[in-house]
């Protein structure tokens, strides 16, 4: 494959940075990584380092608020039934459970309703509609998921259900005829902030509700659910996400709900340390898990449960899918990397796209991102369900895959997601059209360049600078994740100190020193066993890293979290 292209980003003006350094009383280093966030002036970076929950926005500038919350308040007090309709991803399960639990305080007659990944599909269906009909529903409120819903939503007020909408995804061209649509993406909506989670959304209407009733705080105690979410659905952590994963995460580390601090155990981590990385790469999983392979009401349930029996039960479940998921995901992944291989020289191919009727649908959107990360290809996984090609496309860089399936729109039955990921579903007969122009659509849209993965570096750094302060200072930019990610530093003159080694599955571990510097630090580069050679041969090399922290002798320490070596020129 092709080395990495390094890119730095571009340098702010030394003297402006200089003298917001002075004003904060921080390094120039800090201060250049807040200008690339765009944050130039002392009130900016003082709003930044002190999320505040004063910094959340007015409900009710989101279109549809005013219409959604009076309506929501006449079915609480006409007693009517209420079911919330979510999907079965982190985000809609941590929705569900959010808008349930507020609704069932103000005395609401709620239930909800998921759909089954395999037997019913993404999003709202005529069997959910007459499911939640049946059991005397008149007001239906989907969240994370209805907003291309059209026919669905037609079919429900048919059976005198009214729909209110919770939605972060993209609009179509025609919104759904709705009482209701909460969604800072449809055309017209002043929402301020257009990139909410689905729980986000459903967050906000639960704000609208408390500010009716005058109980402005009541929502607060949900934010937990809402950083589940936002992290674990990748939406940019500025703004109004940065404020709600904050508080989310400093709930969970203080006093987690039942539920979470179980899958906390399970997963190994102690509350009072979690981090957005963690969620995804450690709660997340567990909680997809159940949605992947099947049930997501478990995971639903395990959020609600306030039985400490029933949390370790609950969890025990998770575990157990999650495990079987992972089996699941090794066995896909090689059958794919086999037909990538079938494909030929992937010089040449700019896209990947692969069919297997027999792949489970709940991993491929998994096995179709680790391909993108091996081959930094466009990459499409397609299984068969009930007849139809249905699966994943996730994208590479700035390339939008949901364009390029707008432009393959004419093949397919349905669509929808986002830049970066998307959903789709293909008769079969149209399949290998769309293949063609699928890859026809990548082949001009991407340039031979694009396809060597670019690292953009936020700064130099010399050890000499990394001191505690900067450390501790370094820890206010969390949490991190899009829009708001963990700098990544170059650094020079560097060799490495003892003995290095790979450990696991080509994983190098080692310690480095600067020229010119003696302090020491660890490093870890995931997957990087092939750079042992460059660093143990007595030649100095430089690296790209991010600073994380590890447990070394009982002591929280910084731990460097190397993403590229080079030999140094």
């Amino acid at each position: 494959m092709k080395k990495k292209r390094w890119k730095e980003k571009s340098l702010p003006d030394p003297l402006e940075v200089s003298a917001l350094a002075d004003s904060l009383n921080i390094s120039a280093t800090l201060v250049q990584l807040l200008f690339i966030r765009n944050i130039k002036s002392f009130q900016s970076a003082r709003d930044f380092f002190r999320p505040s929950l004063d910094q959340l926005h007015d409900p009710f500038l989101m279109e549809g608020m005013d219409i959604a919350t009076s309506r929501v308040i006449s079915a609480i007090t006409g007693n009517e039934k209420i079911t919330v309709y979510g999907d079965y991803d982190v985000d809609g399960i941590c929705s569900t459970a959010l808008l349930y639990m507020f609704l069932k305080q103000l005395g609401a007659n709620v239930s909800y309703y998921i759909p089954n990944r395999l037997k019913d599909g993404y999003g709202i269906s005529e069997k959910g509609i007459d499911c939640v009909k049946e059991q005397g529903t008149s007001l239906m409120i989907s969240v994370d998921c209805g907003i291309t819903a059209n026919a669905e939503v037609s079919y429900a007020k048919t059976l005198g259900i009214d729909v209110i909408i919770c939605d972060h995804h993209q609009p179509k061209e025609s919104i759904p005829p709705a009482f209701a649509v909460l969604d800072p993406l449809v055309p017209g909506c002043n929402y301020p902030f257009k990139y909410l989670s689905g729980a986000g959304v459903a967050f906000k209407l639960t704000q609208g509700l408390a500010n009716r009733i005058g109980r402005k705080e009541m929502p607060y105690q949900f934010l937990d659910l809402v950083a589940l979410a936002a992290s674990a659905d990748i939406v940019p952590l500025v703004d109004e996400n940065r404020v709600l994963v904050k508080y989310g995460i400093d709930i969970i580390n203080s006093q987690p709900r039942l539920g979470v601090a179980a899958l906390l155990r399970r997963s190994g981590i102690e509350p009072g340390g979690l981090s957005s990385g963690q969620i995804i790469f450690s709660l997340a999983p567990r909680i997809n898990a159940v949605g992947r392979m099947g049930d997501a009401l478990k995971a639903v349930e395990l959020m609600l449960t306030n039985d400490p029996d029933e949390a370790e039960r609950l969890s025990g479940i998770l575990e157990s899918e999650n495990l079987e998921r992972k089996k699941i995901d090794e066995e896909t992944l090689n059958e794919a990397l086999s037909q990538v291989d079938l494909l030929g020289d992937m010089e040449n191919n700019l896209s990947i796209v692969l069919h297997n009727s027999g792949w489970h649908p709940g991993v491929i959107g998994i096995v179709a991102s680790r391909l993108v990360e091996k081959y930094s290809r466009p990459t499409v996984m397609l299984t068969t369900v009930d007849g139809i090609a249905k699966g994943s496309a996730r994208s590479i860089g700035s390339l939008n895959i949901y364009d390029i399936l707008l432009s393959c729109q004419d093949l397919l039955l349905h669509f929808g997601g986002h830049q970066a990921a998307a959903g789709l579903a293909v008769p079969l007969e149209n399949l290998a059209e769309f293949i063609a122009r699928f890859n026809s659509i990548v082949k001009e849209k991407l340039a031979d360049e694009d396809l060597r993965p670019l690292i953009e570096i936020d700064s130099h750094i010399k050890f000499v600078d990394l001191t505690p302060k900067f450390f501790r200072k370094l820890d206010h930019f969390t949490p991190f994740g899009p829009g708001n990610p963990k700098p990544i530093f170059l650094a020079s003159g560097l060799e490495s100190v003892g003995s290095a080694r790979i450990v696991g599955t080509n994983h190098l571990l080692f310690c480095v020193r600067q020229i010119q510097c003696e302090r020491i630090f660890d490093c870890i580069g995931f997957g990087l066993g092939d750079h042992l050679q460059t660093i143990t041969n007595q030649k100095r090399f430089e690296m790209l890293f991010t600073i994380d922290s590890m447990y070394k002798d009982g002591k929280l320490l910084p731990q460097f979290k190397v993403i590229d070596i080079r030999p140094e020129e």
